[in-house]
């Protein structure tokens, strides 16, 4: 339900108007409809890259274009016969004007700027355009032109910069907004770009704007008699709204509270826009508006099935737990791929819907993945040779969900959302719950949780209030939380080894601090990374025993420096100190994974965090554990355009 309320109408006087309630539209109209225009008998618009028409009581729209480029910026004629829009017909963007009962498009504008249509003039004798034709300079604005419906040379209006407007009936003003933006459609944008509507004097070039504009967003001005009808965002959605420029006053004509007012126009008395996918149709007399019933059917190429080459187009890869397969996403399609015998399989094979972020199950037998097939990302989990049912997973909030992961005893799935939690969920019974959180948000995203091999633990990467980052581990059964790393280094990408005694992550004593956002400061020096590995428990020996080169017969000099990586710690007080003396561990098999259990000390952890010998620092990134003692991780090569990597195993 919508309350719409006006309290500025056509003339001086303003008049109360009743709420109203608004039924939602029939479903199996169409939507994406946009950029509207009306006149006393039609509706033109854009769909599909196209114009199209319609009658204004609606029903089915016939095209007007059929150009394979984009036509759009559709603006019928006042007296109703001609439909003015930019198109790329001759390879740029120029005005066109074809007849409203169709025909061949006439080109108005050939300057090799790009003209993008914004009305008439009330004689109907001109073509109002924006161009950026006459300014020089790396960010060209655009000014305003009219280009006589008879061909000729384009007449500039008096502004120095001019983006989006429309002259009133009388000819005498012209309402716009001064300066584009670099995102019209960024909802409770308060930023630099912002102005207000100005209504400009043609003759004495006075200035006015409706009042209360700093706290929203203005676009698209249109008028009505006196009145200017606008889009502003000042409730937080973009709704309608009006000036009176004879009252000087400013009232709020709709009231959405889900889906904003994208365009807008006005004609034959009557308000026009864009709201939720749909062209909505408003009396500014009573107050109320209507969803304009229209359907489009028509020849659209690129909605009939076809074969599309997707090698390109991965997006996520994950690997059987024996490597015999890979699951590939790709252009929001699942497949499984073998490694040497046997056919491309499809996991869920839907055009109509994205299925992402793909994860094997540790038994091989089933895989999961997110999927906005019933209109919200849902979890999903399939047979992986799929024949059988697929079970769906309704998740407790609406956002979009990252690094989905099965915990190697197959009872859980981590993954995180949009708001940067860490949630947990029990295969079983389906249910998730929070286990931590990223309290900063930066542009990239660097939780990057992982599993423990006895699957009671997850080490993810959370932020500190000094923009450190820092690895921390949470018990999934207890619900324990704790900081491995002091915050004194930028500590990133966990991974815990197999045999479960030790957790590894990359470590930055050089971070630079910056804005991470649309600012200056966000240019710094490369970061580069050391790698690190800790001794979860205490009395483990240390992976890297001392070691001391020596003539043969001599022995060593007692307390001579160990041969150990130099330099600054990850974790408490500079180059940490071995957990325990004496001479490495001889490699063992790992324990079966029932009976493996990773047991954490956290009093003196920091004391056990040791720096790899011969791990020279880079811009490291994506560790991974491999077998017991071992890592893998990128490094990126410039130079060559592609990313190296290696693997240690110690």
């Amino acid at each position: 339900m919508r309350l719409l309320r006006l309290s500025a109408v056509l003339g001086t006087a303003a008049v109360a108007v009743a709420a109203t309630a608004s039924h939602a539209p029939d479903p199996s109209l169409t939507r994406m409809l946009r950029a509207p225009s009306v006149s006393a008998q039609h509706i033109a618009f854009a769909y599909a890259q196209n114009v199209w028409v319609v009658d204004r009581k609606g029903g089915a729209a016939r095209r007007l274009t059929s150009f394979q480029g984009a036509t759009e910026n559709p603006k019928i004629s006042p007296d109703g016969k001609l439909v003015a829009f930019s198109a790329e017909y001759g390879g740029n963007t120029d005005v066109y004007v074809v007849p409203i009962e169709g025909g061949e498009p006439r080109r108005l504008t050939w300057h090799s700027a790009n003209d993008v249509v914004q009305g008439w003039t009330p004689d109907g004798a001109r073509v109002l355009f924006a161009s950026n034709r006459d300014t020089d300079g790396p960010n060209a604005q655009p000014k305003f032109y009219a280009v006589p419906l008879a061909g000729g040379p384009e007449e500039r209006m008096p502004f120095n910069r001019a983006f989006q407007g429309k002259i009133s009936a009388d000819g005498r003003r012209v309402a716009y907004r001064m300066n584009g933006s670099w995102d019209d459609e960024r909802r409770n944008y308060r930023g630099g770009q912002n102005r207000p509507i100005w209504v400009v004097d043609l003759k004495s070039l006075d200035l006015e704007s409706p009042p209360g504009w700093k706290d929203s967003k203005q676009m698209d001005p249109a008028w009505v008699g006196d009145v200017v009808f606008y889009i502003d965002d000042k409730d937080g959605v973009a709704n309608v709204w009006s000036y009176d420029t004879k009252s000087k006053k400013v009232a709020q004509v709709t009231d959405f509270s889900d889906y904003d007012v994208k365009t807008l126009d006005a004609g034959a008395g009557v308000v026009v826009f864009e709201q939720a996918g749909y062209i909505h149709e408003l009396d500014p007399k009573s107050g109320k508006e209507h969803v304009v019933p229209i359907t489009v059917a028509g020849d659209f190429p690129w909605m009939m099935p076809q074969w599309k080459d997707v090698a390109a187009r991965v997006t996520s890869m994950a690997i059987s737990p024996t490597g015999k397969r890979a699951l590939v996403e790709a252009r929001g399609e699942l497949f499984t791929i073998p490694a040497e015998k046997g056919d491309v399989r499809a996991v869920a094979a839907s055009s109509a819907s994205a299925e992402r972020d793909p994860a094997w199950s540790p038994d091989g037998k089933s895989v999961s993945y997110f999927s906005d097939k019933s209109g919200e990302y849902k979890l999903y989990i399939a047979p992986a040779d799929g024949i059988g049912a697929v079970r769906e997973i309704a998740l407790p909030n609406t956002k979009h969900y990252y690094t989905p992961s099965w915990s190697p005893d197959g009872k859980r799935i981590l993954y995180t959302d949009t708001d940067l939690k860490l949630w947990v969920l029990d295969v079983a019974t389906g249910t998730a719950k929070v286990m931590g959180n990223d309290p900063w948000m930066v542009p990239t995203r660097t939780m990057n949780p992982v599993w423990s091999p006895d699957s009671r633990w997850i080490a993810y990467v959370k932020h500190l209030n000094s923009l450190y980052k820092a690895v921390t581990v949470v018990n999934v059964e207890t619900g324990q939380s704790r900081q491995v790393t002091d915050g004194l280094a930028d500590a990133t990408w966990p991974a815990w080894d197999a045999s479960g005694k030790y957790l590894w992550f990359f470590a930055s004593t050089d971070f630079g601090l910056k804005s991470q956002w649309l600012d200056m400061s966000n240019y710094d020096h490369d970061e580069t990374f050391a790698l690190y590995v800790t001794v979860l428990k205490k009395g483990e020996p240390t992976p890297f025993a001392p070691e001391s080169d020596d003539e043969n017969g001599a022995p060593a000099a007692p307390g001579a420096p160990g041969g150990g990586r130099g330099g600054r710690g990850a974790g408490g007080g500079g180059g940490a100190p071995a957990a325990t003396a004496g001479d490495a561990p001889a490699e063992r098999p790992a324990a079966p994974r029932g009976a493996l259990t990773v047991d954490i000390d956290f009093d003196g952890i920091s004391n056990r965090i040791l720096p790899v010998p011969g791990v020279v620092e880079r811009q490291y990134t994506r560790l991974k554990a491999g077998a017991a003692g071992t890592v893998y991780f990128l490094e990126p090569v410039p130079a060559s355009g592609t990313a190296g990597g290696g693997s240690r195993k110690y």
